[in-house]
């Protein structure tokens, strides 16, 4: 069964493709909603904050299922679902503590993660188009390392993480463009 809309199994690629397409879709919208909240740390912007890792959790699942229902590696999936949950935790409480909590927090995710996303880009790169994969998490071990960095400066603010999920969403958008059609070798 197909994990992304209840069909007759798909191919990897197809399955990502789709996958991807939503975590863009996903991204932008949050990432104009956290950039329009980001001066506070209000209600609504706390929310924002806890979903985005819940959805890459979410994301995580479904790319596991397909990956395993295909004979594709999953430890690093495993590995990603276990980062993002207890960033969502994580983030939850930073939040009662300000924006350079969270910063911290996000940083520490942007980190770690980046350097999964860049281990099953690698892993995946047979695939076609993971290259964007990859570029993204070379690209989000950087932003980790700047977003901790900003959390010890006065002015600290949320607005970068906006950008930083609109990039993100960006590089899932190649490369649902590029997977399994030759060029994104």
């Amino acid at each position: 069964m197909d994990t992304l809309v209840g069909t007759a199994p798909t191919s990897v690629p197809t399955a990502l493709r789709k996958l991807y397409l939503l975590r863009f879709a996903f991204a932008a919208v949050w990432a104009a909603l956290l950039f329009a909240t980001a001066d506070t740390l209000g209600a609504l912007t706390v929310v924002l904050l806890v979903i985005y890792p819940l959805f890459d959790v979410a994301c995580a699942v479904v790319d596991l299922r397909s990956a395993r229902a295909h004979a594709q590696p999953v430890r690093g999936l495993y590995v990603n679902i276990a980062l993002s949950t207890l960033t969502g935790i994580g983030l939850a409480v930073a939040a009662t503590s300000g924006i350079p909590a969270v910063l911290r927090v996000w940083g520490a995710w942007a980190i770690t993660a980046g350097v999964v996303q860049l281990v099953v880009g690698a892993a995946r790169r047979q695939l076609g188009g993971q290259w964007a994969m990859i570029a993204s998490g070379g690209i989000s071990t950087l932003a980790g390392a700047t977003f901790l960095a900003q959390a010890g400066k006065d002015g600290a603010s949320l607005t970068n993480l906006a950008g930083y999920a609109f990039v993100g969403g960006v590089f899932f958008l190649v490369s649902a463009l590029r997977l399994g059609d030759g060029r994104g070798r």
